[in-house]
């Protein structure tokens, strides 16, 4: 069975000099590449979108974007006459590639979209989000049958977004490791602060320079437990390329093999667990070169190739994670 992409660049929507610019995408390369296939799609419905986003969000933000261009908040978010549709197709993007999943056309896949989603939260968009792919597509799961579904988010920056949409759906789960004391300022260990949200909703903040090695534990130690425990039908995956050690706006110290290894043991655990069912999302990455050799990772590990050899190793020195690590077993309950 084939893993599908789907690839919605938007060109027109942004400028040129804001770091979520379509030079993003610019080295991506993906021919050559056997059990890829690239699947067609269409906007999302209203419908879809509503399942997340209130009624007046959406209609303010098409209005916002007709008025463009301009900036909407001060990430600052970038937005031009061409960015609703732009962000319609990367929801519709992200959903056709589920569906495709779902209903065994593919067995996993990967949505290749601008602009990404998991800032956006149910009444607002922000941090250069529009929509919040990842929700959109966890509450059509949900909407066409499946029970639990799971997103684990690996941006350098925390999902503020899918958590708010997840925070009150208890048929959802969110894991999010990002930089701590950066954009937005969100998402702390104590956010679940209450037994119906331990092992639940897991925020995982880091020091900069965790890496390669700091990854390899906290997906053993943290990430295994809340998939397996979770026990979800559907892992989607707020793929951030933003954490590699050479992006411009974070430095959360990954290179791309630990990028490789990371998504090769996502993979792993939907086979385990969720019989394959696994999708990727892009999310940030600001960097062409990052960008480009973290979604071939994703691919290839999609498809069970392997991985390619990239030397960009991170010169800098890994912080001992043991006691944060525990403390955050310890909170949720993972053994």
């Amino acid at each position: 069975m084939t893993t599908i992409y789907t690839l919605a660049t938007a060109p027109d929507h942004h400028f040129h000099d804001h770091p979520e610019r379509p030079a993003r995408l610019e080295l991506l390369q993906l021919a050559g590449l056997p059990g890829c296939v690239e699947l067609p799609f269409q906007p999302a419905s209203l419908e879809a979108l509503r399942r997340v986003h209130s009624a007046a969000m959406i209609a303010s933000l098409e209005q916002a974007c007709l008025r463009g261009p301009g900036i909407i908040d001060h990430a600052p978010t970038y937005v031009t006459p061409a960015s609703y549709v732009a962000a319609c197709l990367a929801a519709g993007a992200a959903l056709s590639a589920l569906r495709a999943v779902l209903d065994g056309t593919a067995r996993n896949g990967f949505a290749i979209v601008r602009p990404p989603g998991h800032h956006a939260e149910p009444a607002r968009a922000m941090g250069f989000c529009l929509f919040n792919n990842a929700a959109i597509v966890a509450q059509d799961a949900l909407a066409h049958g499946l029970k639990r579904v799971a997103v684990v988010d690996f941006d350098v920056h925390h999902g503020n977004g899918t958590q708010a949409a997840f925070l009150r759906d208890s048929r959802a789960a969110y894991l999010s490791t990002h930089q701590e004391g950066i954009y937005p300022g969100t998402g702390w260990l104590e956010d679940a602060d209450s037994p119906d949200l331990r092992g639940r909703l897991v925020n995982l903040p880091l020091p900069p320079g965790t890496g390669d090695e700091g990854f390899r534990q906290i997906l053993a130690q943290v990430v295994s437990p809340f998939v397996r425990s979770f026990q979800t039908e559907l892992l989607i995956i707020s793929a951030g390329y933003d954490a590699h050690w050479r992006d411009p706006l974070a430095g959360l110290g990954l290179s791309s093999a630990g990028i490789g290894r990371l998504s090769q043991g996502l993979v792993d655990l939907a086979e385990e667990n969720c019989r394959g069912r696994i999708l990727f999302l892009l999310e940030g990455g600001y960097e062409a070169r990052n960008v480009a050799n973290g979604i071939r990772a994703g691919l290839c590990a999609l498809t069970g190739h392997p991985q390619p050899e990239v030397d960009d190793a991170c010169p800098w020195r890994e912080p001992e994670l043991d006691s944060r690590l525990a403390r955050e077993r310890e909170w949720h309950g993972f053994k």
